[in-house]
Parts: structure tokens; C-alpha cells; sequence
């Protein structure tokens, strides 16, 4: 059997290695090569007016406030929506993991914003939040805390269902035998809750932080179409700023891709910490 494996490996395997490396590993490779150049055009593979920078587009990119800023806003960001995300998504999952009537469709229902794209939750969400502010006179791009807290509601409206459906799964597998024994050795419902169900759930803890943590601090489309940085750029999310200067800002085409590899580097150690804590905690249990 793994010969036969082995043998049709490739024939499998292939094609999606293929795609996989041209569309993702080689383009990488070409932008971090680009982030130490400048450039005015790239059209396929012929760039024009290349002039190679060194490390200057880095400093400029450490040098500009707004990404700074942009860098800081992601990690607020980052941090409260995962951990709401989170926490309401297991909440849900508990109360939908109790044979309650109908709990097909709720799940199916709390699932749905998960199947639509970020930009039109976001165009819905900005006409709901605009029309309730309207009674006070104010708009979402008003103020910089309307904008920051709607794009947490709407993280967490987008992506709730998918993590509710990882720990629904996870309480699902843990074995009533378990919880049974807990019921007869007289533990409350805080007890089981803490002692059992969720030492047993962290590998799916893991999992959907990880998720949650890495969508939120990669958010784009849904800033683009909920605030577009405003008011001035005080709402602007570490994507969205790089793309306003790839785009945005001619002569910068090479700080922009600059930014892009700073922004994945801090990506990665945010995924990979997040990781590493939850992990220690699945061992521990």
C-alpha cells in the first residue's frame, strides 16, 4: 500500500504542488526581492524603472507613522476581537451542544455570515450602523471608536459560526463516560465546565484562536468597505495601509512592498506565539 502511495504520489500531488508554488511561493519570493528595490511598473514579470534601494525602503517603512499606527490599531484589533470571537463562539457552542429544538438550523443560521465575503458584510453593516447613528447625527467615520468597535462587531459576525462549528466538535468528542463520572462524583456545572470540558476542548481552542487571531490581524476587505481608514487614517488596519501606499502613493510601489514583508514577518510570529501558549496548555492537560 505505500508503494503504491509513493508511486502515484506525484500524479496526485502534482498539480496542486504546481499551483501552490506558482501562485503563492514564487510570487513571495519575487516581493521580498522588490521590497529591497524601487520601481515605478510591473507588468507580468518585466518591471520598469528598477533601482535597487538596499534596506532603505525598510527604514523608510519604520519611519513612516501611519504604519506605525496602522501596525498598533491591527494589534488592538487584533487582540479583543479574537478574543470575543472566541469567546461568544463557545458560549454558542455549549448552549447548541445540548440537543436544544431546532439547534440545526441555529447552527446553520449563526454559520451563514462565514459564506459571505468580507466586503459585502461590510457595506451591510455600514448601512445598519449609519442608520442607527443617524438619530444622534453621526455616521461611523465620524469618530474613530465607531469605526474601531464596528469592525470588531463585524469580525465577530463574519467568523462567530465557523469557530462555533471547531468547538462544537470538540465538545462533541469528549466522551460521556467522562461526564457522567463527574456527575456522580458530584461536580457543578463551573466544575465541569473548568475541569473537564474545557481541558478537553483545547485542541480546538487552538485551532480557532489561531484562526480568529490570524484573520483579524490580516483584515482588508472588511476595513476597506466598513471605514476605509477613516476618520483621517485613524482607523486604518496594517493591510489596508500597505495597499494605500503600493497603490496610493506613487514612487513608494517599493516602501509598499517593504511594508508587505514586515507585515507578514509580524503575522507569522503573531500565529506562531499563539500557537506555542495554547499548545503548552493542551500538553499540560
Amino acid at each position: 500500500m505505500e508503494k503504491s502511495l509513493k508511486k502515484y504520489f506525484w500524479v496526485f500531488a502534482g498539480p496542486t504542488l504546481i499551483c501552490f508554488i506558482a501562485v503563492l511561493v514564487v510570487p513571495f519570493i519575487y516581493g521580498i526581492v522588490l521590497s529591497f528595490a524601487e520601481f515605478r511598473s510591473i507588468t507580468g514579470l518585466t518591471i520598469t524603472g528598477l533601482t535597487r534601494t538596499g534596506f532603505d525602503n525598510y527604514v523608510r517603512a519604520f519611519s513612516d507613522t501611519d504604519f506605525l499606527n496602522a501596525l498598533w490599531f491591527s494589534a488592538r484589533y487584533t487582540v479583543i476581537s479574537a478574543v470575543l470571537t472566541n469567546l461568544i463562539a463557545f458560549a454558542l457552542a455549549l448552549m447548541l451542544s445540548r440537543g436544544v429544538k431546532g439547534t440545526s438550523l441555529y447552527r446553520t443560521l449563526i454559520f451563514m455570515p462565514n459564506l459571505i465575503g468580507g466586503i459585502v458584510l461590510g457595506y451591510i453593516l455600514r448601512f445598519i450602523i449609519n442608520g442607527a447613528l443617524s438619530a444622534i447625527g453621526a455616521a461611523i467615520t465620524v469618530d474613530a471608536g465607531y469605526g474601531f468597535w464596528g469592525l470588531v462587531i463585524l469580525n465577530n459576525w463574519q467568523f462567530t459560526g465557523c469557530m462555533m462549528i471547531i468547538y462544537i466538535a470538540g465538545i462533541q468528542n469528549i466522551s460521556t463516560d467522562i461526564l457522567e463520572a463527574a456527575k456522580i462524583d458530584g461536580a457543578g456545572a463551573w466544575t465541569t465546565l473548568t475541569k473537564i470540558t474545557i481541558p478537553l476542548v483545547m485542541p480546538s481552542i487552538t485551532i480557532a484562536f489561531f484562526m480568529s487571531a490570524a484573520n483579524s490581524f490580516r483584515m482588508f476587505d472588511q476595513n476597506l468597505a466598513l471605514t476605509t481608514g477613516l476618520p483621517g487614517k485613524e482607523t486604518v488596519g496594517a493591510a489596508l495601509d500597505v495597499y494605500n501606499t503600493f497603490y496610493g502613493r506613487p514612487g513608494l510601489e517599493g516602501v509598499g512592498q517593504a511594508k508587505a514583508v514586515v507585515f507578514f514577518i509580524i503575522a507569522a510570529l503573531i500565529s506562531f506565539a499563539q500557537l506555542s501558549m495554547t499548545r503548552k496548555r493542551e500538553v499540560e492537560n
